[in-house]
């Protein structure tokens, strides 16, 4: 990793959540080069079906700072 990337990895982290969490919409939205207009209404679709099932309890959960931090440690 360079010593830019690193800088501005530090500054990131440093910001409030809902902030990283705009940062890394945007960065996402940069990467997707093919427009696909049914994206996001096919990503609304499952969200919603998968709060359905949330709600009836068919799902397990975890809570997210346990997610974030397995991932963290896997992409290390």
């Amino acid at each position: 990793m360079s010593l830019t990337i690193k800088k501005i990895e530090e500054k990131a982290l440093r910001l409030p959540i809902n902030q990283r969490a705009l940062l890394v919409e945007n960065l996402i939205k940069s990467l997707d080069t093919e427009e696909d207009t049914n994206a996001e209404e096919l990503w609304l679709k499952e969200a919603e079906r998968r709060y359905k099932e949330y709600k009836k309890g068919n799902i397990k959960t975890r809570p997210a700072d346990l997610v974030f931090k397995d991932t963290h440690s896997k992409l290390k």
